[in-house]
């Protein structure tokens, strides 16, 4: 079906009063009206302000005789728990110019003959649209509107391709499940958390809860006692300068197996005194025997494009911005200046079909950042590199720019920043793979094994574009002495030995988080589970939260004073861990929100009906108020 027949009305429910505006220039403005725009072929186009209704409080679901507090709400009281809503309720939400919006969508939908759904491409943005048209009522046909970036040509692209919105069900249907245990879990537990906890001066105090959050909450609490209570260990790291032909290199010293003194995972040498024992008797040998060298050529692909966690960690890391912050600068170069695509995306890699459009959008990148102009006459779009990849591209695709100008004076210091690193990767797609050999050398010093490793680059490919200052913490913690350039050895020659070192240093802690590496750890909590089957589940579930709510998580838990910052660096509060120390451990770990998220994604594909999950997550909520004894 093409954008609006002219024998029928078409109305456009937008997500939002931006993606409104560009739907309407895409089809062709008549006359703007109150709350909506008219336009050529018939067609309307109105808008919400993101969500327009939300779940009704518990004081809907329970009787009209419970006594109320001085505010009106009803009092907590656990003979009220659980509360199961058996029909859930919406409401209108009470920010201003949302009731009249919503009467005009009204108007709208039943003086139109087919209604389109343009929520964002995600799980919320199908729910948003469908629960309006539920409010309504609505049994007109109804179509979906769907685009990952909004500038004009892709704007165009979905209007003449619009979807059957029946088929998109499934998403709603994981939006509202979501959102009914969210409720559930929320609303349920940190009632009855409050009302069987008493602080010190036995008064009570809120102890609230949330499905990611108090996972969250508890990565954090567990890395600040890791670090508060780490304990260093002195260890002796040797290695050896060695030269030939007047080139000088180092190897480092191979622990043998089963070697004493050695740490847990046999890496670090311990026992100083041993240590210190046997870089004395190695210093008196003159030559080392070698006893391999082998020299592989090695092959570093472009960088994969940014989804959002990648993109928070980065300009965390490089400017200290917020994941909050990060996220509403994306949305604003996608939303406002139309210049990105759409950025709440777990996914780093494009559709197939997209390199085709390469030049446009880097003769874009070029109007918009003349800076890259250089860089992006250097580009051969004939390089395919492997981040075009149908088979690897979710329900979005990396944030990339698209093929749209704007002003770069227009962006702000923050929109310039992150568009740079947006452009940037997307430029390195189209110059050659980074190409260099690798050589790995044996060596025998007395009876001790040595290796020294080397690297010469034989080709710079993209890496030419990220030789900065600002990327060198991505090199941190690399074997200094792998980038050494070796002088030629064969296996069964000597060389001199000009020194056997032992120089002691001792363990680090590990860092406290920041926004940037807890959304990283939060995508990757499976790395935190020993359990194979475990780290499957998590990792099919794109870990806990997703890239639309984890900025929102923290921002919520420092709002709660759950967390606070110091400086870059995040904490739990005293105030956090009274929370977790009330809170079960089912409700604690990152688990249960793995099988949470792994639920959605049945209910999602059809697998597993709405109603099922709802009833499932009811049992697990009474199961915890039956062990607090309610």
């Amino acid at each position: 079906m093409t954008a609006a027949s002219s024998h029928q009305s078409t109305l456009y429910i937008a997500e939002k009063p931006s993606l409104a505006k560009a739907i309407a220039e895409g089809l062709g403005v008549v006359k703007r009206g109150n709350g909506f725009i008219e336009c050529r072929g018939g067609a309307t186009v109105t808008w919400c302000f993101g969500h327009l209704l939300e779940q009704a409080e518990p004081d809907a679901y329970l009787p009209d005789d419970i006594p109320k507090t001085k505010k009106g709400s009803k009092i907590w009281r656990l003979q009220d728990l659980p509360i199961f809503p058996k029909a859930w309720l919406s409401i209108v939400k009470k920010e201003k110019g949302i009731k009249t919006q919503l009467a005009t969508i009204g108007k709208l939908i039943r003086a139109s003959d087919v209604v389109v759904n343009a929520g964002d491409p995600d799980r919320e943005g199908q729910l948003l649209v469908d629960e309006v048209l539920e409010h309504f009522k609505c049994r007109k046909p109804v179509k979906r509107f769907w685009v990952s970036a909004i500038d004009p040509v892709s704007i165009k692209k979905g209007l003449a391709h619009l979807k059957e919105n029946v088929n998109y069900a499934g998403m709603r249907d994981a939006a509202r499940g979501r959102s009914r245990a969210d409720w559930l879990l929320g609303m349920n537990l940190s009632r009855a958390y409050t009302l069987t906890s008493k602080s010190e001066d036995g008064k009570s105090r809120l102890i609230a809860v949330g499905r990611v959050q108090t996972p969250t909450l508890a990565m954090v609490a567990r890395r600040d006692y890791a670090v508060r209570n780490f304990v260093p260990k002195s260890y002796l790291a040797i290695s050896a300068l060695l030269e030939k032909a007047g080139v000088p290199f180092r190897a480092r010293w191979k622990p043998k197996p089963g070697q004493s003194g050695m740490d847990e995972e046999g890496k670090l040498l311990l026992d100083l005194k041993l240590g210190h024992e046997l870089v004395e008797r190695l210093a008196k040998e003159k030559t080392a025997l070698v006893l391999s060298a082998e020299t592989k050529r090695r092959k570093a692909f472009q960088p994969k494009v940014y989804s959002l966690a990648d993109i928070q960690v980065e300009a965390n890391r490089l400017y200290g911005m917020t994941a909050d912050d990060t996220l509403k600068v994306c949305q604003s170069l996608y939303e406002t200046h139309k210049i990105t695509s759409y950025p709440r995306t777990d996914c780093a890699y494009l559709p197939e079909s997209q390199h085709a459009e390469a030049p446009a959008v880097l003769a874009a990148i070029a109007k918009t950042f003349p800076a890259t102009a250089k860089a992006v006459e250097r580009a051969d779009t004939s390089i395919k590199s492997p981040t075009f990849n149908d088979k690897k591209v979710t329900a979005h695709h990396g944030i990339v720019p698209v093929a749209n100008v704007v002003d770069w004076s227009k962006l702000s210091d923050r929109e310039q920043k992150l568009y740079r690193l947006i452009a940037r990767r997307y430029i390195a797609q189209f110059f050659p793979v980074h190409e260099f050999d690798e050589t790995t050398v044996e060596l025998q010093i007395g009876d001790e094994k040595f290796v020294a490793k080397g690297k010469v680059v034989v080709r710079k490919g993209w890496k030419v574009l990220f030789d900065k200052k600002e990327d060198a913490a991505e090199k941190k913690g690399e074997d200094d002495s792998s980038s050494q350039t070796l002088p030629s050895l064969t296996k069964g020659e000597t060389v001199e030995v000009k020194a056997v070192e032992g120089k002691e240093d001792k363990t680090k802690p590990p860092a406290y988080f920041t926004e940037g590496t807890l959304i990283a750890a939060m995508e990757n909590i499976w790395r935190s589970f020993e359990d194979p089957q475990l780290q499957a589940k998590l990792k099919e579930a794109g870990g806990i939260g997703t890239p639309a709510t984890r900025a929102a998580i923290i921002q919520e838990l420092k709002r709660k004073t759950y967390l606070a910052s110091e400086g870059r660096k995040l904490h739990c509060t005293e105030l956090g861990r009274s929370v977790l120390l009330k809170a079960s451990p089912k409700v604690r770990s990152a688990a249960m929100t793995a099988f949470f998220e792994t639920k959605m994604q049945l209910v999602e594909k059809g697998e597993y009906g709405l109603d099922a999950f709802v009833s499932e997550y009811e049992r697990f909520i009474q199961g915890e108020l039956d062990a607090l004894k309610i």
